[in-house]
């Protein structure tokens, strides 16, 4: 019995401590998540069809992060997302957002190359898009911060490559100011979002590849 728990203590130690090589103090990260959707509405009146709106939208997130401690990085990350909306009989519209700011993750070893971890970040910038005021088109500079946290997944290879997914609760507050007749308008908005995604990660200890 003895011996049965000294070897169970022993196998568990490995196993562990293979998944934990990746993620040691010391290491690297660096990856990013992309994702583009498009959407078109058509719209019947009278038995009539016609075209409705029309909306893209790509976002890309690039970040880079270093172990701190073993299975826990801290980093910097940026995110921008480009929308563009066409509707029937107007001009497209555009909305850009890029974003900046620190994020920290904590992963919790499952397997020699699964691990869970929880993920959050902060996020500082702006966004560019054109509003119609009254009868004239204006071009609104927006102000944003955003907060995000959640638990995601990884499977990674020897080699440092990982793939993963991402299940995050994120809050953004963004203030503008429009001018319309000589009036100032300040507007805030408050959005609450849930957001699934997918990226890709390389793991790497400085100049040399980690091991799997």
């Amino acid at each position: 019995m003895k011996k049965t728990a000294l070897f169970l203590c022993f196998s568990t130690l490995l196993y562990f401590t293979a998944s934990a090589q990746i993620l040691d103090k010391g290491n690297f990260m660096i990856g990013s998540t992309v994702g583009f959707s498009t959407a078109n509405s058509k719209v019947s009146t009278g038995g009539e069809e016609s075209e409705g709106l029309r909306a893209q939208q790509f976002n890309v997130a690039p970040a880079i992060g270093y172990f701190v401690l073993n299975n826990f990085a801290l980093g910097l990350g940026a995110d921008f997302t480009l929308n563009s909306v066409t509707e029937p009989s107007q001009d497209k519209t555009t909305d850009s957002d890029l974003l900046f700011g620190p994020f920290a993750r904590y992963y919790l070893p499952m397997g020699e190359n699964v691990a869970l971890f929880l993920v959050g970040n902060f996020g500082f910038g702006n966004s560019q898009d054109e509003q119609l005021v009254g009868t004239t088109k204006q071009s609104i500079s927006t102000n944003i911060f955003a907060v995000g946290a959640g638990p995601g997944i990884t499977v990674y290879s020897k080699g440092g490559f990982a793939i993963e997914s991402v299940l995050k609760y994120n809050y953004a507050r963004s203030k503008f100011d429009t001018e319309n007749a000589g009036v100032t308008t300040s507007t805030s908005t408050r959005t609450n979002q849930f957001s699934l995604s997918l990226g890709m990660q390389y793991y790497f200890g400085g100049l040399r590849r980690v091991r799997g």
